[in-house]
């Protein structure tokens, strides 16, 4: 193994925040054929509000903390989009905000303004808060009678954070 550097690990960290959203975009397509309006109990969110509130959270944070790299925000954090393609969108776009936001303030030595004692934090928490809802999103399915089987899910999770590129 190569030495360590601490480029080498600034970008294993942004790595591991692109592979969190390939995670969820990646559960997202698993709706294609539906299921968005799905809740794990009734009065709680549907997912598809899940996903429209992490992509939410993601943004509130980027302008609150690096408003440089904020983009536009839908007032509505808890939208049921049942489109998973706009969705899918909404994230990728959502995910390049929260990454140039910790690169940008990591490679200028800032830290950010509101949240977090340094940037990278900013990573651990989306990703520490979006397996969460990643979890209700499955916990909600199997209620529902819809799991997914641990080869499926293995696929499109568990694979992405442990094969090597």
């Amino acid at each position: 193994m190569p030495k360590i550097s601490n480029q080498n690990l600034f970008d294993a960290l942004l790595d591991s925040w692109d592979r969190n959203n390939t995670i969820l975009v990646n559960l997202l397509q698993a709706f294609s054929h539906g299921g968005l309006e799905i809740r794990a109990m009734e009065g709680g969110p549907s997912i598809a509000e899940l996903f429209t509130h992490m992509h939410y959270c993601r943004l509130i944070f980027v302008l609150e903390d690096a408003p440089e790299c904020a983009r536009p925000i839908n007032r509505q954090e808890w939208a049921s989009e049942q489109d998973p393609s706009v969705l899918a969108r909404l994230l990728n776009e959502s995910a390049a905000a929260v990454r140039e936001a910790v690169k940008s303030r990591v490679e200028a030595g800032q830290d950010m303004l509101v949240h977090y004692d340094h940037p990278i934090l900013m990573l651990q928490h989306m990703i520490w808060h979006e397996g969460y809802h990643h979890g209700q999103i499955k916990l909600a399915l199997k209620l529902a009678g819809r799991p997914f089987s641990d080869d499926e899910a293995g696929l499109i999770t568990w694979d992405v954070w442990m094969n090597k590129t």
